[in-house]
């Protein structure tokens, strides 16, 4: 586009003002210039098109015919930048909130509540980061984090988000056909281990189960918990997890907690920060979000 062709912006604003009210003076009081601003604008903008746009009859003003043919189809397109200005300063104006999340919790805990945060918040972007470990990295690029550990790190700010106990977890439809009444009824599944073997060693443990269980060699093992969740749902073994990750899915009904183990798991998940995004809004507003809605 020639930009030569293009009236002065101000010369535009001001025409269009003193045509809307057919006024100089109220067009001076709504652009905060004087009367005398308002009418050298129009003066220039009548030099630059070449014709008159009004006709000035003692103190009243009227627009000539070409005069009100261009306010018509000048106005929308001035309301359209004015429009476009606004988006562009709203969208400035949004924070952009990123979080570094391992997968499982991701997809079964925070994904299904985010909805939440988003009403709560709706100034806030949030763009969700998922990582394999459980313990991620505090990269430049990630304003907060969710780890499963032991809430001992260094150069972070760390909050657990609550205790939570071990679960037992199978199909409706496993369980119609393998009853799971008490841990006895253990003897002789399939368990579905994830990472290790050491949640079911746990349970196994405490159920006094070790002469009837080998823990090492029953089951399946995965990389992630909600694999196991979903072999589980298949039908293909019991699983046991933290009861947070398997919230969503007992909530559902597509997982059901046979009965209780009786135990914690050992690790925590945790909101971990850097220490210098304490006090900034988004991180702040986050945190107080997710520690009330895990509740």
């Amino acid at each position: 586009m020639n930009n030569k062709k293009l009236p002065p912006l101000n010369a535009l604003k001001a025409f269009e003002s003193a045509a809307r009210y057919l006024n100089f003076t109220k067009a001076a009081e709504e652009l905060f210039v004087t009367q005398a601003a308002v009418s050298h604008q129009i003066k220039l903008l009548e030099d630059f098109l070449g014709i008159q746009l009004f006709h000035r009859r003692n103190r009243l003003l009227e627009l000539t015919e070409l005069g009100l043919q261009y306010f018509d189809e000048i106005r929308p397109l001035l309301e359209n930048i004015a429009v476009a200005t606004e988006k562009i300063k709203i969208k400035n104006s949004r924070q952009i909130l990123t979080i570094s999340v391992p997968q499982t919790f991701g997809m079964h805990w925070l994904v299904p509540r985010l909805n939440d945060f988003h009403q709560k918040f709706p100034d806030i972007e949030v763009r969700i980061k998922g990582v394999d470990q459980d313990e991620g990295l505090l990269g430049k690029e990630i304003d907060v984090a969710i780890y499963y550990g032991s809430g001992k790190w260094e150069n972070v700010e760390s909050v657990r988000l609550t205790e939570s106990p071990l679960v037992i977890l199978a199909s409706p439809d496993f369980l119609a056909e393998n009853p799971l009444n008490a841990p006895q009824d253990l003897v002789g599944k399939t368990l579905l281990h994830v990472f290790s073997r050491n949640k079911w060693k746990r349970v196994v443990d405490n159920f006094n189960l070790n002469e009837q269980i080998d823990v090492e060699e029953t089951g399946t093992m995965f990389s992630h918990t909600f694999m196991a969740l979903q072999a589980a749902m298949h039908q293909q073994g019991i699983a046991v997890a933290n009861k947070v990750v398997a919230q969503h899915e007992l909530e559902q009904g597509n997982l059901v907690e046979p009965f209780p183990t009786g135990l914690n798991d050992e690790k925590s998940f945790y909101v971990v920060y850097p220490p210098q995004m304490a006090e900034v809004s988004k991180v702040k507003h986050f945190v107080e979000w997710i520690l009330q809605e895990i509740q």
